[in-house]
């Protein structure tokens, strides 16, 4: 049976027993902040393996969202999230009114708000790029982007 890398996100950083308590009940790796978890779990399929983790440390951990952390082949990424009753009640109202599933629905929405951000990203920097144009040459600017990519900004590793 296949394995999955699963990140789980979680709605506020951990205390160490909270931790020590889930990770008896599943084996888990925490990120610094201990608001990202990452385990592995086996299953027929990455919805299977999220669903499982899901169940068996819901009841122990402040879940936001589990993911796949590696993209699958078509370069998705699965995103798993529990819906309080009331608002997947509302999800499944709006949906079934434009005709899709619960699913479809919440992943056409997100896609939308991607895309519209990387629309409002695209135009910040072409504003800040314009800006910094107004003050000095495309030579002189190019020349000062291709330095600060080489180098690492201060306070940041790579």
């Amino acid at each position: 049976m296949p394995h999955h890398a699963l990140e789980i996100v979680l709605t506020r950083p951990l205390t160490a027993t909270e931790l020590r308590h889930a990770a008896h009940t599943w084996p888990l790796a925490a990120n610094h902040g201990t608001t990202r978890l990452m385990a592995l779990a086996s299953a027929k399929t990455p919805e299977r393996a999220a669903h499982r983790l899901r169940q068996r440390l819901t009841a122990r951990l402040p879940i936001d969202v589990i993911t796949t952390h590696y993209p699958d082949r078509h370069g998705h990424v699965l995103l798993n999230v529990a819906f309080p009753p009331a608002a997947y009640t509302a999800l499944k109202r709006n949906a079934r009114r434009v005709g899709q599933t619960p699913e479809r629905f919440v992943r056409d929405a997100l896609h939308r708000a991607l895309a519209e951000h990387a629309d409002r990203e695209a135009d910040r920097l072409d504003r800040a790029v314009r800006d910094l144009l107004a003050h000095t040459t495309p030579a002189h600017l190019l020349s000062a982007v291709g330095h600060a990519l080489t180098r690492p900004a201060e306070g940041h590793t790579r």
